[in-house]
This record gives structure tokens, C-alpha cells and sequence, in this order.
């Protein structure tokens, strides 16, 4: 136990006088000459305030009430600055604090109670300087992160302190083998938890990072997109069911397009307007990134939101489910016999690849038009597609020189 004493004293804090007359009264704990002031929610006026004596005055019904708030308070702290004491880790005034409000202190914090802060925080700035797909990932990454310790430790969770890098390879072994998640997810996965940690370092939660010594591997894998003979096959395929003709022309339209799912389903007539240049544009806000997208109608996009427009109804495209958009655009690609794993996101790839690189669009417009939020995203995601480009368009040179040599 340490030798170091804890004072706590109420102030009238005087420049928050109310139309009342009323000042509010804080607590102001010192210890280690470090000071915490916090509200009490009490309201007084500050010629009954005897700050000597620690006590309202003179003795009358409301004043004892407000005696009785302040010595409560007085006891709390400092039962919680007793608990503190009887810790074999040192603590400081936050930490006493944090005991007095019935919270971890930053000595006890646990992991999923680092999660929860963190969520609870970025749940608040929604709107502002997250959104909420960004945030439902880190609440899915907590739930992953509780299922390990579960499993692993038998526990509902574990301190901070306890976690170094032996629990981050576990980790990291337990998705690879018992979830069998691909190296791609893994990656993401580790990622969300390393800022979780971060953000407790970042409140002084933790001194020293795991992570420092941890090296998270980055799965690179071939960008899988249709070529343009496979567009054409599936473009003018006949289905004789409406539902596989519906979804078909919505994944042709995001390969003329590249929007996400979220962006084709909450895509609008008042999302499309005519531009500068006297042709009709999308103007939308990308979901993920939550950056503005401009995207110029092509041809074929254009026919597919006359195909379905609908002058009673601001929906340019028909309404479905991503599982169901999904599970149906397998089914096409078997008809089809595109011989590729068919997924909504194949139709942004492919307008990448196939409509834009291959098309001599550099590789800043397609990030713009991809909506990244960095250029280096796009570079990393088809370096391959433009290097194999380069090779097409170096061996027809090739071929050409050798002709007039």
C-alpha cells in the first residue's frame, strides 16, 4: 500500500450562474498533485457555499439534502481509493476516478471492454466522421475476437495486460484453422483488432503495443473480372425466367457502372442529371468511403434504366436482397457458362479491367470513378491487370518493329 494521500474538495465554480442564482458545485480530487474535476449536478447558491467547512449553510431542509449528496461522494471516492490501494499495479486520479464512477481503470480494463469504448465512441460519431457499415465491421471483429477467448480460454474475456503477441498468433491460428477464414479475411480481421489496440494505447490504456512485434500478412490475390467476350455472352444471353433477366441486366448495368450493391440498390432518378458536357451523370455519395462519385452514363447502362424505368417510382433499378442478387448470379454464371466465382463485386472489377484499363482510361480516373478514398488502393488492386496490359501492348510494338526491321 502506498504512503500517498487523496484530497477531495467541493468548489463553487461561480462563472455558470444560472438565471436561478445558482452556481453548480464540483468535486476537484488531488492526488499525486495531479487534479480531477467533475460535475456533481448539484446547483447552490453561492453565498450558502461555506468552502471552510465543506458544507452548505445555514442548516435547513434543502441545504442538508445537498450535506448528504457531497458526503456520499466524499465516500465513495475514497472507498475506491482504498480498492486502488490494495492493487499491486500504480494508478493516478483518472484511475480513481474511473473506480468512483463504478468503470475499469486503465489497469483493469479488459479487451472486449477496449472494444466497447471504442464502438461506443465511433457509434457517436456516425454521420460525422465514420459510418455505420464501418462501424457494424468492428462489432463483428469484437464478436470474433470474444468467440476465440471463449474457446481458447474457457473465459468471457481477459485483461489488457494479459495480451501479447503469443495471443495474437493464436489468434491468427485460430481463424486459419478452426474458422477457416481465407488469408484475405484474416488480414482485414487483424487489422480491426491492431486499431482496437492502438485506441487503447492511444487513451493510455496499454503502455507498450503486441503488435510491434507482429507482422500481418497481406493477401494478394489475381483480380478475377470478366473479359470482354464473356460480358458480350452474358449480355445477350436469353433467359427464360424474369427473375435471372432482372439480375443479369443489374450486374451488366454495375459493369458499365461500378457501383457497389448499396450504391446500385439506393440508386435514384434525382442521383441521375444531365452534366457539363450535355450527358447524364450519376451523382451519388459512396457509401463506404463516404466521397461524392461522378460517373458518365455509358451506352449500355443508359438502355438498361430506360429498360426499367418507371415514371410512378424513384427506384431506376428493381429491388432485391444482396443474398438473393448473389445466390442468382451464380445460377446466370452456370447457364452462361462463365467458368468464374460470380459475385456482385465481379461487375465492379470488370469495369475496372474491362471497360476502363483495357480501354486506355488511366489508372487515376478509374480510381476516381471506383470512388477510392486513396489512388494507392486502386494502384495495388490492378497493378497486375495494368502490368499485363503493358506486356499486350509491348509485344504488338515488338511485333511491329520486327516488320520494318
Amino acid at each position: 500500500m502506498n504512503n500517498y494521500k487523496i484530497t477531495v474538495l467541493f468548489v463553487i465554480q461561480r462563472n455558470k450562474m444560472n438565471k436561478k442564482g445558482l452556481c453548480p458545485l464540483r468535486c476537484r480530487i488531488t492526488y499525486k498533485q495531479k487534479r480531477k474535476v467533475f460535475s456533481t449536478g448539484v446547483f447552490i447558491n453561492p453565498e450558502n457555499w461555506d468552502n471552510v467547512l465543506q458544507l452548505a449553510k445555514p442548516p435547513n431542509k434543502n441545504n442538508t439534502i445537498i450535506n448528504t449528496q457531497m458526503s456520499l461522494i466524499n465516500q465513495k471516492i475514497n472507498e475506491a481509493f482504498l480498492m486502488l490501494q490494495v492493487l499491486p499495479e500504480s494508478f493516478d486520479v483518472d484511475d480513481i476516478f474511473r473506480k468512483y464512477k463504478g468503470e475499469d481503470v486503465k489497469t483493469e480494463i479488459t479487451i472486449l471492454g477496449a472494444y466497447d469504448l471504442h464502438n461506443d465512441k465511433t457509434k457517436k460519431l456516425i454521420g460525422v466522421d465514420f459510418n455505420e457499415l464501418s462501424w457494424s465491421r468492428y462489432v463483428e471483429s469484437r464478436r470474433k475476437v470474444a468467440e476465440f477467448i471463449r474457446v481458447k480460454y474457457k473465459r468471457s474475456d481477459m485483461k489488457l495486460k494479459q495480451l501479447d503477441l503469443k495471443f495474437i498468433k493464436d489468434l491468427e491460428f485460430y481463424w486459419k484453422t478452426e474458422v477457416k477464414l481465407k488469408q484475405a479475411t484474416i488480414y482485414r480481421s487483424m487489422q480491426r483488432f491492431k486499431k482496437i489496440i492502438q485506441f487503447a494505447i492511444d487513451e493510455n490504456y496499454l503502455q507498450t503495443n503486441p503488435f510491434n512485434l507482429y507482422k500481418n500478412k497481406k493477401y494478394k490475390g489475381t483480380i478475377v473480372y470478366l473479359t470482354e467476350l464473356e460480358l458480350n455472352n452474358l449480355m445477350h444471353y436469353k433467359f427464360s425466367q424474369k427473375r435471372l433477366e432482372k439480375v443479369r441486366d443489374m450486374f451488366v448495368f454495375c459493369c458499365y457502372t461500378g457501383l457497389a450493391f448499396t450504391e446500385m440498390i439506393s440508386l435514384r432518378t434525382h442521383h441521375i442529371s444531365e452534366g457539363f458536357d450535355g450527358n447524364l451523370w450519376i451523382n451519388m455519395v459512396r457509401q463506404k468511403t463516404e466521397r461524392p462519385i461522378a460517373i458518365p452514363l455509358l451506352p449500355q447502362a443508359k438502355s438498361i434504366i430506360e429498360k426499367y424505368f418507371n415514371s410512378d417510382s424513384e427506384e431506376v433499378l428493381p429491388r432485391i436482397s444482396n443474398q438473393r442478387f448473389n445466390s442468382y448470379i451464380k445460377e446466370i454464371g452456370v447457364l452462361v457458362g462463365i467458368d468464374k466465382k460470380m459475385s456482385h463485386h465481379l461487375a465492379r472489377r470488370t469495369f475496372a479491367t474491362t471497360i476502363l484499363l483495357y480501354n486506355n482510361i488511366p489508372m487515376e480516373i478509374v480510381s476516381e470513378l471506383l470512388g477510392h478514398s486513396k489512388m494507392s488502393i486502386t494502384q495495388e488492386s490492378y497493378a497486375k491487370v495494368v502490368q499485363h496490359k503493358v506486356s499486350s501492348q509491348m509485344n504488338k510494338l515488338s511485333k511491329k518493329l520486327k516488320k520494318k526491321g
